[in-house]
């Protein structure tokens, strides 16, 4: 679980420690109403027979409880079409920045010690990994790299250098950034990485939630919590080999359990809904 220093004890700040007061909230954009669109043309020469994208993605939405804020987006990876409901709302990302990390480092001749810490990164989300991928890389300025490399419009290094769980992602990005990987000559390896993730982390957290539940599916999970009341609680990967998809939530006054509970609800519906369209 990651969890960050309240103000109170600002002076006693260690990296990723438990908050004990409401930190300065991050950023939001709330719409008007959902927002469900196609974004994307197909790619040159695939199969353009669509799916009702818009249909499932407001299925999953259905699950929704009120004290949940959830950024949903679905792109289908044979046709390039996107559907999504809140997906261009901010969300700071927790252990999702990994999986960008893991792009810009892959993205070069990698040494055999930073492939195996992108190996630990993404498969038990391990933070000790990830810091050191952090720091030897870059931090924010490999954010800014894949965002422009993957052409993600709402993701930026953390106010905070320190702090690589406060990057900021969307669920629009976050498929942009799968269907990116999928393009990449380093797909191989992430998605061995992510399809190996246990059902405990390395911080002994519970990770098989989301599209890591009960689900022909991989993906790279996120937990972070501001206390005393906010869970971060993030999933984000591809389902049924097809659809890139990417969960983003902050769950208020949820006990673990019930996030993932949660999450598993969206997924088991917006799997279904896919199903049956397909």
């Amino acid at each position: 679980m990651r969890t960050r220093p309240g103000l109170a004890v600002a002076l006693l700040t260690v990296a990723f420690g438990v908050t004990t007061a409401m930190p300065a909230q991050p950023p939001t954009a709330v719409a008007d109403a959902p927002r469900v669109a196609a974004v994307q043309p197909p790619p040159t020469g695939t199969p353009t027979r669509g799916v009702d994208l818009p249909s499932a993605v407001a299925a999953g939405i259905g699950e929704v409880t009120a004290r949940t804020t959830l950024g949903l987006a679905v792109l289908d990876l044979t046709t390039g079409l996107m559907a999504s409901d809140g997906g261009d709302r901010p969300f700071y990302s927790a252990s999702m920045s990994k999986l960008i990390i893991a792009v810009d480092v892959l993205s070069r001749e990698a040494s055999a010690r930073d492939r195996d810490r992108v190996w630990r990164a993404l498969s038990t989300s391990d933070d000790g990994a990830m810091n050191d991928l952090w720091s030897l890389h870059g931090g924010g300025r490999a954010v800014e790299r894949v965002a422009k490399a993957a052409g993600l419009t709402g993701t930026s290094p953390p106010d905070d250098p320190a702090e690589w769980g406060e990057t900021t992602v969307t669920a629009d990005d976050f498929v942009r950034l799968l269907a990116h990987i999928q393009a990449s000559p380093a797909r191989d390896f992430i998605t061995a990485a992510l399809a190996a993730a246990p059902d405990t982390a390395a911080d002994g957290f519970n990770q098989r939630f989301g599209l890591n539940g009960p689900f022909d599916a991989y993906g790279k999970q996120g937990w972070m919590t501001y206390m005393p009341s906010s869970l971060y609680l993030h999933s984000a990967g591809v389902l049924r080999g097809r659809y890139a998809v990417a969960l983003l939530s902050i769950q208020r006054g949820a006990s673990t359990m019930g996030a993932r509970e949660q999450l598993n609800a969206v997924t088991s519906a917006l799997d279904a809904a896919l199903i049956r369209a397909g």
